[in-house]
């Protein structure tokens, strides 16, 4: 019976060993659970950011592309301006009323007609802003004239149309713009002053 108390301790005290090994196997399973927890929200983050960076990439791709594709013509667009200034110039300086260049200034109107429909399909839009106010994005200013018919700062002559391509300046209006007069109400504060 003395072996019986003995083995009993030695069981007990096999038991609260494997009890021991049991906390510690299940400790380390906790901290192993945690650690790859953490891993794979580390992961599951890096995955987002790069999906999200791909899908930037690819919007400003596409983006660049598109502005690619709509300001293509733009060299070309200038190029094709001179000519369609000189046919407008050539109109202006012949006479409608002279029989001899009637067919030749028809023809002219004609190619002047569809050199601006295919301008216009190109959303490549004429800027003639006579009568208008004076806007430095769209217009450059040759000179001032002095008017006191007209507000301070119209266009009071076109010298050369401007043109945009797709909403963007493709070249500016050439424009004279007035400017109050010395008889104006401008002048008349200066006087008495």
């Amino acid at each position: 019976m003395v072996d019986e108390p003995r083995q009993e301790l030695q069981d007990e005290e096999s038991v609260a060993d494997q009890g021991q090994e049991t906390v510690a196997v299940e400790e380390d399973l906790v901290a192993r659970i945690a650690s790859l927890e953490e891993q794979l929200a580390t992961a599951q983050d890096q995955a987002l950011r790069a999906a999200a960076d791909v899908q930037n990439a690819r919007r400003r791709a596409e983006q660049e592309v598109e502005k690619a594709h709509k300001f293509a013509l733009e060299r070309f667009a200038n190029d094709l301006l001179a000519v369609v200034d000189s046919l407008e110039r050539g109109l202006e300086l012949s006479s409608d009323e002279d029989a001899a260049i009637k067919p030749m200034r028809d023809g002219m109107e004609l190619t002047l007609k569809l050199f601006s429909d295919t301008l216009a399909r190109h959303q490549i839009v004429a800027v003639d802003p006579h009568g208008e106010p004076f806007n430095p994005e769209l217009h450059q200013a040759m000179t001032m004239e002095e008017r006191d018919n007209v507000e301070p700062n119209t266009v009071i002559k076109v010298f050369q149309k401007g043109y945009t391509l797709s909403g963007r300046l493709l070249r500016p209006a050439m424009v004279v713009v007035s400017k109050a007069g010395a008889g104006g109400a401008a002048g008349s504060i200066n006087e008495q002053a």
